[in-house]
């Protein structure tokens, strides 16, 4: 590929991701949430004529002002066809185009954008939608995930998640669901799930396993963009909410410092310090203030007072038993493997090798890659045939390849 068509696919893809999800939620909001596809398919062609554009060398100056332009054009465009359909061959869809003689223009302003993709947030994670369909949904919509890439996250195939989202976007019509806030019981109600979609992007990015590369900050930024968004609103600026921003913010602070130029992963022990963002850790340390009002004392608040542990460098055993507390509170609230091998690594900086691999050998976990590369740590120096044997089965069980250049790493110092 020439470098002027790599950059300008680069450019494109890139605004996919930046741009895609809000231009559905605008659009979405003009039409009504039971013809969301409508706005896909709008913002689609949108981003097609840009490839076929721009790839003639004629990348305009301000290209997401293209894109709003193009698309305000499409999708007006689409409401007089769709009028005209409406009124001569199916007068019963009449009712979808009422307010059609008001409609001049598409808002594409930075508020109406945080205004529809708030309310989409929302009106996604409707009860009537089952929770797996809910994430799958707004993984598309809200997220900009491919097919690809969320089949993967879901462990699936493209077909299966097709004709989920198909029957989830159709469960959206038959149910007449309105892109709007819900009551003020119902708004808590979906916050849960609101902030879980968002968790789940962020972790997406922070730690990917749907592409050959393991940290993608688009998506991260995508994360900490919608969150914020959330404290901007007063009935979704919770506490809970504020300590998932902060968690965000915490991991965030140590980007540049967990891959090297070429790409290659940098474990937390070998970070630079120098390299983490100090005005990222002061976000968290202000979101992590905010969040300790109330009684309430979520995952996200305990995971982000462990991030925040994880952003002092120094290796004292007081910082690791603090975080061992912390981990054993999260796991009578919110257990899951991770959490417990998590714990399995506090414990092990904490208390020693001998009492983490107690702890260790009891999780089993057969097919979890961080599990044979704990073990291969917790047995280095004590049995290194052990050690040597747990590294190789997390090398065979790595995804991308710079886990496995990491893991091979750790093999070849042993003795």
């Amino acid at each position: 590929m020439l470098p002027e068509m790599k950059e300008e696919s680069e450019l494109i893809s890139g605004l996919f991701r930046q741009e895609f999800s809000k231009m559905v939620a605008v659009i979405s909001k003009l039409f009504g949430l039971q013809y969301i596809e409508n706005a896909e398919d709008i913002v689609s062609e949108t981003f097609l004529l840009a490839a076929e554009t721009w790839g003639q060398n004629v990348i305009p100056p301000n290209p997401t002002a293209w894109l709003y332009t193009v698309a305000k054009q499409k999708t007006l465009y689409h409401f007089r066809r769709q009028k005209l359909f409406t009124q001569k061959i199916i007068p019963e869809l009449q009712s979808m185009h009422e307010n059609i003689n008001e409609i001049n223009d598409v808002n594409f302003s930075s508020q109406n954008i945080k205004d529809s993709q708030l309310q989409m947030m929302f009106a996604i994670c409707t009860p009537a939608i089952a929770s797996e369909a809910q994430i799958g949904l707004a993984l598309r919509i809200l997220c900009g995930f491919g097919i690809d890439e969320i089949a993967e996250a879901f462990l699936s195939n493209k077909e299966t998640i097709n004709k989920r989202l198909f029957r989830t976007k159709e469960k959206l019509r038959s149910e007449k669901i309105k892109l709007e806030l819900p009551g003020e019981n119902e708004i808590n109600n979906r916050l849960d799930n609101v902030l879980h979609i968002i968790y789940l992007l962020f972790n997406e990015g922070y730690y990917s396993k749907t592409q050959n590369q393991i940290l993608r900050k688009d998506f991260c930024l995508e994360a900490l963009r919608l969150g914020i968004m959330l404290t901007e609103y007063e009935r979704t600026n919770k506490p809970k909410t504020n300590a998932l921003i902060a968690l965000i913010c915490f991991h965030s602070s140590r980007f540049e410092a967990r891959e090297t130029s070429e790409n290659s992963f940098v474990l937390y022990e070998q970070q630079d310090e120098e390299l983490w963002d100090i005005d990222l850790i002061r976000q968290g340390i202000h979101f992590l203030n905010l969040s300790a009002e109330g009684n309430e004392v979520s995952s996200y608040h305990l995971e982000a007072r462990i991030a925040f542990w994880h952003c002092m460098k120094e290796d004292s055993k007081e910082k690791w038993e603090e975080i061992l507390q912390l981990y054993n509170q999260l796991m009578m609230i919110n257990y899951s493997p991770s959490v417990a091998l998590n714990r399995t690594f506090a414990l092990y900086k904490a208390n020693g090798q001998k009492a983490a691999l107690i702890e260790a050998e009891k999780l089993k976990m057969e097919n979890n890659h961080f599990y044979f590369l704990l073990l291969g740590e917790l047995y280095s120096g004590i049995d290194n045939i052990k050690a040597k044997m747990n590294f190789k089965m997390s090398f065979s069980l790595a995804k991308t390849h710079t886990e496995k250049q990491g893991i091979q790493e750790k093999i070849d110092e042993l003795p």
